[in-house]
């Protein structure tokens, strides 16, 4: 399943500057492994050491928020868009 990632600001030092980019996978565990064998490194800045989600980085597929769903194992239709947001704090 071929889907777009939009990759937030900080994190497009990883593809080069490419705001949206495209993988492959029918998960998003499956989307992320792709992306990391593009873009070396992008995975381990979405995920922790024990392989979940950073706790201040929001991924939805779609409109909806992974973490009200399957997590790693929601599944990623054909086309469908995938967006990562790092959380931002301020006071």
């Amino acid at each position: 399943m071929s889907v777009s990632v939009r990759i937030p600001t900080i994190l497009r030092t990883y593809t080069g500057g490419e705001s949206e980019v495209s993988a492959e996978g029918d998960t998003l565990a499956a989307v992320l492994d792709d992306l990391d064998a593009s873009y070396a490194g992008i995975k381990g800045r979405i995920l922790d050491e024990a392989g979940q989600l950073r706790r201040f980085v929001n991924v939805y597929v779609g409109n909806d928020d992974v973490r009200f769903l399957d997590d790693l194992a929601t599944a990623t239709p054909d086309g469908v868009q995938i967006s990562v947001i790092p959380a931002v704090a301020g006071g």
